[in-house]
């Protein structure tokens, strides 16, 4: 199809508003949206949270009669993605395992007479012999590859499935294709657009540098980890945090030593069943949980910008997932903290992930990134810089004032001793131990008297401010109308939207124009529920 199609910006401005209810655009989200509109080739290297998403589902929603075709490897993403476009009145479905072949074959015959705007696939739905049969008859206005870094044999998270979109030109050479990203370097960007064949495409790569995050690196024995765990999550008490630990077994170490000296936290890791995860990783996102343990699987398409810190239990595989990872932390543009607390036998644990995969050059390839991945917590040069360099970026500075390397640590950790560091190293281990290591016995009865004087619970509260309990009773607002849908809290309010509320508090629906977030239909469908919670805590 791939005809030039042109919109004036008032009329992008319009759309945004109407489904979004934004105001502005950010940082290169038009001139995108414009590449795709004129049935240019993209390449897009965002931030998490930069609004990649919206880049094709705007253009998505102004072409009436056309279907934006959306390959993602995340099945909730997936669902929360089109569960959000359903609330703005946009018409999209998707198509993986969780839908049933008869409903399947309900949206292949809509999607054949362009009744969506979007339609979600799985790569290992592309690779079916049957998809491109029926995908030709569908009118494509583009296709949009999200997690694009994946079909690179030199990306963090190269997946085989993948490489076999190197066939979309090949059998769609009339539709413009889309790569977004939020993690590629140079090299793993120049694959991307070789892999997919991209003619010519626009580029848009978004700086790497974060200012916002505090990046705080240490190495530390087995009881100082434990020790600044406890003292990151006294200090950001109330806040929603994300620890990643690199085994099922330190999560589960980790929830119970949590829950033991008083903090409320939850696990996520791949040996739990599909029930489990999501109603953990609900809780997590609509606050009942503050605290969510999980490995590198947790994240992946996380709508969540009030994330406070994201704590590293281990070396993570490469710079790249790090980035990634640590990236999740204050996606709403305000302060967060990204702390990597790490121990000197990470390096084993990683040599050992690298030893079990088969293929050579894979294996080889990971261990290389672990090394650079070890470089990096040892080195003593600016973190930012750093990574900024290692994603092909050449800052003009060379200290950031945001990293443990550029001398800003914060309190709690200066009151950490070091001299509990190297303790639980003296001794080799045959096998990586868990966060509790043999000095930190877990179980219910004995772990909180077995535990050393400096990590024992510590007791502490916080009066909550006019302004947070009013939030506290929005969010409970929408818990409970996430739970009557079914649908994840995110999707009924973003948390940017809930802290503009708490700051308009709007009296009647004229009022929802000025607050951030609240589109034509978010009007309609919760403007009286909300005008009728906050006369409800008005009254209380």
């Amino acid at each position: 199809m791939n005809r030039l199609r042109t919109f004036s910006s008032e009329v992008l401005h319009s759309a945004l508003k109407r489904y979004w209810g934004y105001d502005s655009f950010r940082p290169r989200q038009e001139n995108i949206v414009q590449s795709l509109l004129s049935g240019r080739d993209v390449c897009v290297v965002m931030p998490t949270g930069g609004g990649k998403s919206l880049c094709y589902q705007l253009p998505a929603a102004l072409l009436t009669g056309e279907t934006v075709i959306v390959i993602s490897p995340l099945i909730a993403l997936m669902q929360d993605q089109v569960a959000q476009l359903k609330q703005m009145e946009i018409s999209a479905a998707l198509l993986n395992s969780t839908v049933s072949n008869e409903q399947q074959n309900k949206i292949i015959e809509r999607a054949k007479t362009g009744a969506y705007r979007l339609l979600y696939l799985s790569p290992e739905r592309i690779a079916r012999p049957d998809t491109v049969g029926w995908l030709q008859q569908v009118p494509i206005a583009f296709f949009a590859i999200d997690e694009a870094h994946c079909i690179s044999e030199w990306g963090h998270e190269f997946r085989p499935d993948y490489r076999l979109l190197s066939s979309l030109k090949g059998d769609f050479p009339s539709c413009a294709i889309a790569a977004f990203t939020a993690s590629a370097t140079q090299r793993v960007r120049h694959d991307i657009i070789e892999q997919l064949k991209l003619r010519e495409p626009d580029k848009y790569i978004a700086s790497f540098h974060r200012p916002n995050l505090h990046y705080i690196i240490r190495e530390c024995g087995a009881e100082e980890q434990v020790s600044l765990l406890l003292a990151a999550l006294k200090k950001f008490s109330g806040e929603s945090v994300i620890v990643y630990s690199p085994t099922v077994k330190r999560i589960q170490e980790t929830v119970e030593l949590l829950r033991e000296h008083g903090f409320t936290a939850i696990g996520y890791h791949g040996q739990m069943d599909a029930a489990t995860r999501q109603r953990n990783q609900e809780a997590w996102a609509s606050d009942e949980v503050k605290i969510m343990v999980g490995t590198l699987a947790f994240g992946l398409g996380i709508n969540k910008s009030a994330v406070r810190a994201v704590i590293h239990l281990a070396l993570p595989k490469s710079i790249e997932q790090y980035y990634q990872e640590a990236g999740r932390a204050g996606r709403d543009g305000e302060p967060a903290d990204c702390i990597l607390l790490w121990q000197k036998r990470d390096a084993g644990l990683l040599e050992y992930f690298a030893s079990i995969i088969e293929d050579r050059k894979e294996r080889q390839r990971m261990r290389d990134q672990s090394a650079e991945v070890l470089r990096f917590a040892e080195s003593k040069q600016c973190r930012h810089w750093r990574i900024c360099m290692h994603f092909g970026e050449t800052p003009k500075w060379k200290m950031c004032k945001a990293c443990d390397v550029c001398g800003s640590q914060p309190e709690w950790m200066e009151a950490i001793p070091k001299s509990a560091t190297k303790t639980s190293n003296k001794k080799p281990r045959k096998k990586p131990k868990g966060i509790s290591g043999k000095a930190f016995p877990v179980g219910r009865e004995q772990s909180v008297k077995n535990l050393p004087a400096l990590i024992q619970p510590v007791k502490y509260s916080r009066p909550a401010a006019p302004a947070s309990t009013l939030r506290e009773h929005l969010r409970e607002w929408r818990r409970n109308e996430a739970r009557a849908q079914g649908v994840p809290a995110f999707i009924v309010l973003h948390d940017s939207s809930l802290d503009d509320l708490c700051r308009a508090r709007p009296k009647n629906l004229a009022d929802f124009r000025k607050v951030s977030g609240f589109g034509v239909k978010k009007i309609e469908m919760y403007g009286a529920k909300i005008i009728a919670a906050l006369e409800n805590y008005r009254g209380e």
